[in-house]
């Protein structure tokens, strides 16, 4: 039986758990291929006392996807009266046009006040659409943006993963040039390329929110947790985006 998971930040950061508040709300947002979903199972190992926000969506399952694993999957129908009860804390339709309907995916306010009832933390995988409607209704959510080094790394890995058509490849990139565009509104940005050294950075940023807004002084140990997320703040790592976004760049036409 392998052994989980152990943090490489130092006990001392253990200790850095929500009690007697309001739950912190973690956004993290990347394009589809970014290796977001891998960053969010390995954090909740890591981390104590956060719940994972488990989407509503009306697409259809894939692979073994399992209702109330992944996602919960409901009808159209269901999900609009969810809109009309307002029972949504964000919703958002996703790869709709004019002429067909996309799907819509939802966080549900019922995942904030469970945590909010147990004392936790709660982090919600969700779309630059519904991380905009978040930050609208809860001003002090934490939002993350997961990059991938590059655009060829972006498509390799959409390829590697053999769940789409080309056709799905293409509009994901499309997709991806577009979200990427909303860097800059979000407090963090994790670059994914060293996945080791991703985790360790993304969970130094959920571990160092607690520690600040405690608002007890801190350790050695815990200073050097809020210096390895602040690395990854928005105005600290603005100089290695730019080849990033570039490389999403369409080429200038010649002659």
């Amino acid at each position: 039986m392998s052994e989980p998971p152990t943090s490489t930040l130092g006990t001392s950061a253990k200790n850095a758990v929500n009690t007697g508040r309001k739950p912190l709300v973690y956004i993290i947002s990347a394009p589809s291929g970014s290796g977001k979903s891998t960053l969010v199972t390995e954090l909740l190992k890591l981390v104590p006392d956060l719940d994972f926000s488990i989407s509503f969506t009306t697409r259809a399952p894939r692979g073994s996807e399992e209702n109330g694993k992944q996602y919960f999957f409901v009808s159209r129908d269901e999900f609009e009266r969810m809109i009309y009860a307002d029972e949504f804390l964000e919703y958002a339709e996703v790869f709709g046009t004019a002429e067909v309907s996309g799907n819509y995916y939802g966080t549900a306010w019922q995942a904030l006040r469970e945590a909010e009832r147990k004392g936790r933390d709660l982090l919600l995988d969700i779309d630059v659409q519904g991380a905009k409607q978040i930050k609208q209704r809860l001003p002090g959510a934490i939002s993350i943006f997961v990059l991938p080094p590059n655009r060829e790394t972006l498509e390799w890995r959409l390829r590697h993963r053999s769940e789409d058509e080309e056709e799905v490849i293409q509009r994901r990139l499309v997709t991806a040039r577009r979200e990427i565009e909303n860097y800059d509104k979000y407090n963090y940005i994790l670059i994914n390329d060293v996945l080791p050294e991703s985790i360790e950075s993304l969970e130094a940023i959920v571990r160092a929110e607690r520690l600040v807004r405690s608002g007890r002084a801190l350790t050695d140990g815990q200073q050097s947790i809020v210096a390895l997320a602040d690395r990854c703040r928005l105005a600290n790592i603005r100089d290695r985006i730019r080849p990033i976004l570039d490389s999403f760049s369409p080429p200038e036409a010649s002659g």
